[in-house]
């Protein structure tokens, strides 16, 4: 008998008739004898239209009373999920974030899980139930209702795992597996059967959005086996784990690309030490994430600087520069909202050379003009002109024989 927690996403259960479809597979897990405990998130589309309510009464409602709203949603599908579950004769029992005890700090709206108290659902699956969880959500030490962030249900799933120790995390969403790129991109993308935490985590940081990156953290410093499947399509999915060191590597695993992306330069600036911490410190005070940096060799006592942030953030960070800049008398701040950036990805870099030069005589031959190049053990990643995106992606997608199992 294995432990095993499931989630399911807002489009698995985005209607009735989709949450007894989910019904049906969690009582075939049940059958062939695995204890359960299913995790899920609100209705597809639910968690938006709560924050619009919001936004109607308040254009900057308060994080407390915005997660006490968004926690509804949630709890809307897990009565929902049990409902549908003890009308086909199951044992179901379901519990908010708070009645399991979730422990999170008190930062609303993206709290962090500090600690979860698992009594509870050992007691109910003891019991013959199968548990189904809010995700997405928790409680602070006073009581308070928080909430995850963003694709937090994830990580609600792999943290009870961990907690529960359970044999196998599977997120169920609603495609059927990681990709070697966006299929809708390129069509001849094939599901990987195994990736590592490592390359999942850089897929999931640059831009693959089929799981949220803490997530993956979670898994990997717990060792919790993650897989990704299909609510819809039946198959093995794509199993997330620790490197093995008896898998043959393929040198690429993906290529991930991110859409979202600004570049904002500062020209002529002094060359002293210190200088990247007075221009990046007041982006950080305004709580704007910093990617790709690049500071040029100095000349004649001066320098330029370029980094690059989430487009949603580019007019503030753009008007937090240009006073920086001004303090520091540079000579100009220039920005480009129209750069995407794309990585190649996989453990199997760090055994094989000639990889970036793959990469940059590739992009070289489509006449894409790289403007920026960050490296790390196992990707590379360049920052080109957006209306490349897609040709670049396509070439290097070819070019490693990613399409070939």
């Amino acid at each position: 008998m294995a432990l095993i927690v499931q989630k399911y996403g807002g489009t698995s259960v985005g209607t009735v008739e989709r949450i007894q479809q989910v019904a049906k597979k969690i009582i075939k897990h049940q059958q062939a004898g695995d204890d359960l405990v299913i995790v899920v998130s609100a209705m597809s589309g639910e968690t938006n239209r709560l924050v619009a309510l919001a936004n109607e009464l308040n254009d900057r409602p308060r994080g407390r009373e915005l997660d006490v709203l968004l926690s509804t949603g949630e709890q809307v599908t897990i009565a929902l999920l049990c409902m549908a579950l003890q009308q086909q004769g199951i044992n179901a029992s379901s519990f908010t974030g708070s009645q399991v005890r979730i422990l999170t700090d008190n930062t609303h709206n993206k709290a962090r899980i500090m600690e979860i108290d698992d009594n509870k659902i050992r007691s109910a699956l003891a019991n013959g139930h199968v548990v189904v969880v809010a995700g997405f959500q928790g409680c602070d030490k006073d009581g308070n209702i928080t909430t995850l962030g963003r694709g937090g249900s994830d990580t609600t799933a792999v943290a009870l795992a961990a907690a529960l120790k359970a044999d196998e995390c599977q997120i169920y969403t609603d495609v059927d597996g990681v990709y070697t790129t966006d299929p809708r991109v390129v069509p001849e993308a094939r599901r990987l059967n195994q990736v590592t935490y490592e390359e999942m985590l850089e897929m999931a940081s640059l831009g693959a959005k089929v799981l949220q990156i803490r997530s993956v953290e979670f898994a990997r410093n717990y060792n919790v086996p993650l897989r990704v499947l299909s609510s819809f399509i039946e198959g093995g999915g794509t199993l997330i784990t620790a490197e093995d060191p008896t898998m043959e590597k393929a040198v690429i695993s993906g290529i991930a690309f991110n859409r979202d992306e600004a570049k904002l330069t500062v020209l002529g600036v002094p060359d002293h030490p210190g200088i990247a911490t007075q221009i990046l410190g007041p982006i950080a005070k305004e709580n704007i994430e910093v990617d790709m940096i690049i500071q040029n060799t100095g000349y004649e006592g001066t320098t330029d600087f370029t980094f690059t942030v989430h487009r949603n953030d580019y007019d503030s960070a753009l008007k937090v520069l240009q006073k920086t800049a001004e303090s520091l008398n540079a000579r100009e701040v220039t920005g480009d909202n129209k750069i995407t950036k794309v990585s190649v990805i996989g453990v199997g870099m760090r055994s094989h050379a000639g990889i970036a030069n793959t990469m940059f005589e590739t992009l070289a031959n489509e006449n894409i003009n790289i403007s920026m190049i960050s490296t790390s053990e196992i990707k590379i990643s360049v920052v080109v002109d957006e209306k490349y995106l897609e040709l670049a992606v396509r070439s290097l997608h070819t070019a490693f024989n990613l399409e070939k199992a």
